[in-house]
């Protein structure tokens, strides 16, 4: 049996691993469709987490250094890549009552040829209706993100609504905003091919930030009068400064990205004039702004009905689709090198 892992920094890698008979509680995935994660976990890929030799401590609510003598948060060589799989259940233990053998279901789970996963009384182990798309399933996990960021940056019927990065989560955002009744909704990304999708699934503008000012354009389309949103998706010091200029006054900027460094960012610009709020937005943080109506399983049971019921169309963003024996080439080249290639990569197993 075979499993994608890195190796080293940068480095995917096939490797053999020992398949196992599930415990009493637990049901065997054979996989058939997989993705892998390509924000936070490109950060590991790369070796540039804090969570390699830091902590983050719940108490403190800080990053702290792991205590001397520990395993580092990241170990090169175990690292499993991959972030959702869709599958047929193979083998179901002796007390699990829900699922059974032949049922098609997605989870979180690494890319590998089988997965294991509690069977019980676990609603992130979801059953697949009868016609629904693979892909679809696979953006379970962007889809998240993407709600709880339209959700953070208070989009309401008749606002201007900008989100800045196409990935799979802005296409995500566009799409629910446009639903959700923005007037005006404008994507921002230079990708040609991502700006295409985006303007078929709801945005009325996209604009290309290389040579354009982003801020000016967003306001000259909104009658001068800026964004009510942003959603801001990219992680680039140059897109929050384009925000902050084409924000409204009083307007808020859901910040979804798991940043970079910035280098390059004055807030002693529009920011200061424009009263901007920044939301940091992250799906899975509890208790969660709207708490206690809304927790993670209310929002991961929301998302999963909106792309089952095809409310959602993930389908063009699973670009493009690989073969799991050509996984560790095309993660490095999709999803860490030129990541400008892909939007979310698919694999079929």
């Amino acid at each position: 049996m075979k499993k994608l892992i890195a190796t080293a920094p940068r480095v995917a890698a096939l490797v053999e691993y020992e398949d196992r008979p599930v415990a009493a509680g637990e049901v065997k995935i054979q996989v058939r469709f997989g993705a892998p994660k390509h924000g936070t976990e490109v950060v590991d890929f790369r070796a540039a987490s804090p969570f390699i030799d830091e902590e983050f401590n719940s108490e403190w609510q800080l990053f702290r250094p792991r205590p001397e003598g520990t395993a580092r948060g990241i170990e090169f060589g175990k690292f499993q890549l991959g972030n959702m799989v869709v599958g047929d259940i193979v083998e179901v233990g002796k007390d699990v009552t829900e699922y059974r053998i032949g049922e098609r279901v997605c989870t979180y789970g690494p890319l590998q040829e089988t997965v294991i996963v509690n069977g019980i009384n676990n609603y992130k182990l979801r059953k697949m209706p009868q016609g629904a798309l693979w892909q679809n399933a696979v953006c379970y996990d962007p889809a998240q993100f993407a709600m709880s960021g339209v959700r953070d940056a208070s989009v309401r019927v008749g606002d201007v609504v900008v989100v800045i990065g196409l990935g799979a989560i802005g296409q995500i955002a566009i799409q629910l905003a446009k639903k959700a009744g923005a007037a005006l909704v404008i994507g921002v990304d230079p990708i040609a091919h991502r700006c295409d999708i985006a303007r078929r699934h709801g945005a009325d503008v996209c604009l290309n930030p290389i040579g354009t000012d982003v801020g000016l354009e967003i306001k000259t389309l909104s009658g001068k009068q800026g964004a009510d949103s942003i959603i801001e998706t990219s992680g680039h010091s140059d897109a929050l400064q384009s925000a902050l200029r084409g924000l409204a006054y009083g307007g808020t900027i859901s910040y979804v990205a798991f940043a970079k460094p910035f280098t390059s960012l004055n807030f002693g610009r529009e920011a200061h004039f424009n009263n901007a709020k920044i939301v940091f937005s992250r799906a899975c943080s509890e208790p969660n702004p709207d708490y206690p109506r809304w927790n993670r399983k209310r929002i991961e049971d929301t998302c999963w009905t909106l792309l089952m019921n095809g409310y959602l169309n993930c389908e063009d963003l699973i670009d493009p689709i690989v073969s799991f024996a050509s996984s560790p080439e095309s993660y490095m080249k999709y999803v860490d090198q030129h990541p400008e290639l892909s939007i979310k990569m698919g694999v079929t197993f």
